[in-house]
């Protein structure tokens, strides 16, 4: 048979790269960790030969490396083969350099790759070609990355590149710049300027020491080759954006030509600055400073002017338009968000009030560094040293320190950027942009403990969470665990799909692009209240027989067993095998729905009273006589996205929300229940039946509630058979086993 032919093989496009790239954003193992396991002890040798491995070791580095269950068969294959295409080149055109360098195996022009002939193509490609490729796209310190791409450059191995070498590093960055949809025109003189450049000895060949101080001094080759440099306070940190309207360059103020108006932009999401490629190495002013260089320097504050992005603005101090006359126009304060003409700006006090968002912003005149030894990793969920962050530390190695501005509350932002499609990294950039980027924490790196670590000495601060009901849990949870000084208020910015326990607390059902400005006013402005958090123990009625993992160890919101559980369990079965079919909040309540209604048709949870009993503080409940598909243990008068199970509250029940100290530990009389209320700080677990999916339905739409079955500060379940389980929506398969809920505090 003959074997097919380059041309025939699918070539990767720019949306694999993407994903791709999505997907290495997110990992935690590092390609060395990886390759441990294919090592002769470790558990995949046996898909290595020699220095190979076959179609099956490439996908289960994969899915070691990538830690996903279902990483796209049709993408792997195509990723395979563009391996198996490069290593089939070398080995058929001895003569030739391969051409798989950084991003380079992937994003070759089709029309350059020559056709195999009709022999077999080879089905294995070389571990150290896909670990080369791999490391490159992890985010890592540059010079490092320099030095392993020099090596994959070097194929000859005599220590330096020759022209031959660096004409096909400026091909490979150019097939890159060109599938990424870049602007080429100007960059291929600049790419050639930044090779003659790192020749410092104009020798036409380009040593190792070249090439990493070269590099690392120019910045198109790091934004081409994806490598994250480690940002110094006041140093730009630059990315390619296109922009659709005039804009000019913050370095030599021309405007910024071609098609797409390409640049480089700071990252820092504060300064804005945008420069030309060939710019950006001419030492543009530095970047918004984020922390003071000593704690002498604290609590001096000042205006940290940055020209132009005022188009359109109005002067704050003169209240006059502020006009573009083809240039950078006006000047922006960073900390207090005011614009000014230029000659105003130079008429304006230095001292800067941090405008209306005072109350929440960390300026940099209340952070300093200093010398001190890292105390012990707290226990707060982070799985690395908190101190060891690079955002609580300076390049040099000491650490920051907060001398907060009187009569003020920090606000310390905890972001998930993967909640609500890309809601998530939306919100992210703009509170950086609104507030100091140190007071905002991706989640993504590090989780909460870096953040927790920060504002562990200030006595008065709040804290806000952008994500799910998930997200929240994690980040109680982190707060419990950090043995903080004092419990700080938490608001939460709702990204996720249900999002209940941000509805009881009144953030609403979803964030649905309301100015951040405003949300962060009405924090300024709220009541904190105290909720109760509940321990969770689950033991197996069979040691032997293993179910799923439970998620959580605390109910915040609720816990159920049945019909709901079942649904939920389907929804996020579907959603980890295909997750490009819940990318949107609309989706996936329209999978609800379809799940929702075939379990209404199957009914696989009928008759539940039949499989398990409940106890209340020791009292048996009767559960005989009731048509029931589920049971509630609701904290929190909010569940499946806004459903309130236990009913509105009427007139009559606000007499029956007494101190919890005079509250019966249980509540099981039906005319005592109809009246009793629901809070979220009474200490007490709300119990309902559920009769079934369109009962469900109903109680959503307020037709109906569920049956009240008791009020108690203890509950006990034991299941007789396998069922469905969720705790705070995070569903799972439970064999038989025994359930028990107690207030922690």
């Amino acid at each position: 048979m003959s074997a097919p032919t380059v041309t025939e093989l699918k070539e990767l496009n720019p949306v694999d790269f993407i994903q791709l790239q999505q997907h290495i954003d997110y990992c935690r193992l590092r390609v060395k960790d990886v390759l441990r396991e294919f090592d002769a002890d470790g558990r995949l040798a046996q898909h290595r030969h020699g220095e190979c491995i076959n179609e099956e070791g490439f996908r289960l580095f994969l899915k070691t490396y990538l830690e996903v269950e279902d990483f796209p068969k049709d993408l792997c294959q195509r990723l395979f083969q563009s391996f198996q295409k490069y290593l089939w080149n070398t080995m058929c055109c001895p003569q030739t350099e391969p051409e798989y360098v950084a991003i380079l195996c992937v994003f070759t022009s089709p029309s350059s790759s020559p056709s195999l002939s009709s022999s077999s193509p080879l089905e294995e490609v070389f571990l150290k070609d896909v670990s080369c490729y791999f490391s490159l796209l992890e985010d890592g310190q540059p010079r490092d990355k320099l030095e392993f791409a020099f090596k994959l450059y070097d194929r000859d191995g005599n220590g330096v590149l020759d022209s031959s070498e660096v004409d096909r590093i400026i091909a490979q960055m150019m097939h890159a710049a060109d599938y990424l949809d870049w602007d080429v025109s100007e960059l291929r003189p600049v790419l050639k300027d930044m090779m003659t450049a790192i020749d410092a000895d104009s020798s036409n060949t380009v040593s190792l020491d070249e090439w990493v101080e070269g590099g690392m001094n120019n910045v198109p080759l790091l934004v081409l080759l994806g490598l994250k440099m480690t940002q110094k306070d006041g140093q730009h940190l630059w990315r390619m954006k296109n922009y659709n309207k005039p804009v000019y360059c913050n370095v030599c103020q021309s405007m910024l030509l071609g098609l797409r108006k390409q640049g480089l932009c700071c990252t820092c999401e504060c300064c804005k600055y945008t420069v030309h490629g060939r710019c950006a190495n001419r030492n543009p002013a530095p970047c918004t400073r984020t922390y003071v260089k000593s704690k002498k320097d604290t609590g001096v504050p000042t205006h940290d002017w940055v020209s132009g992005n005022c188009d359109s603005g109005k002067c704050d101090k003169c209240q006059k338009k502020i006009k573009s006359y083809h240039g950078l126009t006006g000047k922006h304060c960073v900390w207090c968000h005011s614009m000014r003409h230029d000659d105003c700006a130079s008429q304006e006090p230095s001292d800067c009030n941090c405008g209306t968002l005072r109350d929440h912003i960390l300026p940099p005149w209340a952070i300093y560094p200093v010398m001190k030894e890292k105390p012990n990793s707290m226990k707060n969920g982070s799985s690395s040293s908190a101190d060891d962050s690079d955002h609580n530390t300076t390049p040099d190695g000491k650490v920051l320190q907060i001398d907060p501005v009187p009569d003020t509350h920090p606000l310390l932002v905890f972001v998930n950027p993967k909640s609500g499609g890309k809601q998530g990294e939306r919100v992210l950039r703009k509170f950086q942009y609104l507030l100091n980027p140190r007071q905002v924490y991706n989640l993504s790196n590090g989780g909460p403990g870096p953040g927790l670590c920060f504002f562990r000495n200030l006595k008065d601060y709040r804290i806000l969470v952008c994500g799910g009901d998930g997200t929240v849990g994690w980040i109680l949870d982190a707060i419990e665990k950090a043995n903080l000084q004092v419990r700080p208020p938490v608001a939460v910015l709702p990204l996720g799909t249900g999002n209940d326990l941000a509805r009881c607390l009144r953030w609403g059902g979803g964030y649905d692009g309301t100015d951040l400005c405003r949300i962060l006013k009405e924090i300024e402005g709220s009541t904190p209240v105290l909720m109760d958090r509940w321990n969770v123990e689950v033991i197996l009625e069979d040691p032997q027989e293993m179910g799923d993992p439970v998620p959580y160890e605390i109910i915040n919101n609720y816990f159920s067993i049945g019909v709901d559980a079942s649904i939920a369990h389907r929804f996020h079965s579907l959603r980890e095998k295909h997750p490009q079919k819940f990318n949107s909040r609309m989706k996936n309540k329209l999978w609800y729905f379809e799940f929702a209604t075939s379990e209404t048709i199957s009914a696989s949870c009928k008759k539940l009273n039949e499989c398990l009993t409940i106890e209340c503080c020791g009292t048996p409940l009767d559960l005989s006589g009731l048509s029931m598909e589920g049971i509630a243990v609701l904290n929190i008068p909010s569940m499946h996205g806004g459903s309130n199970l236990w009913g509105e509250a009427k007139k009559s029940e606000s007499k029956c929300l007494m101190n919890p100290q005079e509250m019966p530990e249980v509540i099981v009389d039906p005319e005592i229940l109809k009246v009793s209320g629901q809070d979220l700080s009474d200490r007490r677990l709300e119990v309902v039946g559920l009769e079934g999916a369109m009962e469900m339905g109903q109680i959503y739409t307020g037709l109906k509630s569920a049956i009240r079955l008791a009020k108690t500060s203890q509950i006990t379940i034991r299941t007789k058979k396998p069922l469905p389980m969720q705790i705070d929506g995070e569903p799972w398969m439970q064999p038989p086993c025994t359930v028990s809920a107690r207030n922690p505090n």
